[in-house]
């Protein structure tokens, strides 16, 4: 088989690892998803990087152009899903928890001595 006869193969598109396939985003880019990235409830990139499926390099804060234009676009959209459900269909905020427990009623000087009883150390303050 000569050089002419043998098949073609797939040639890859290497790559250095850790850089990127595209030009760099904007810094005012980078603002507006680090901003939306806050009001979703994130801290930073780094923080966002599991949820949001950013690879090592995206959550050190480094994005091609399409990149951080696809997640501004996938953040503002769940923005506005969220602003457009109405206020029925919302989760309702939990309830603060009871300022008393069931014990409140009991006497401290029953619960002290239940407590000793058990093997615990009971200390008046």
């Amino acid at each position: 088989m000569t050089l002419r006869e043998r098949p073609k193969r797939a040639t890859l598109l290497l790559m250095a690892f850790g850089k990127q396939s595209g030009p760099p985003a904007s810094h005012q880019q980078l603002q507006d998803l680090a901003e939306l990235l806050e009001r979703a409830g994130h801290e930073d990139f780094r923080d966002a990087r599991g949820p949001m499926g950013f690879n090592q390099r995206q959550a050190g804060g480094k994005f091609t152009r399409d990149e951080a234009q696809a997640f501004i676009d996938e953040l503002e959209a769940a923005e506005d899903a969220a602003n457009e459900q109405p206020a029925a269909a919302r989760p309702a905020a939990p309830s603060p928890p009871p300022e008393k427990g069931p014990l409140a009623e009991v006497p401290s000087d029953e619960l002290a001595a239940e407590l000793r009883q058990r093997g615990w150390t009971v200390q008046k303050r």
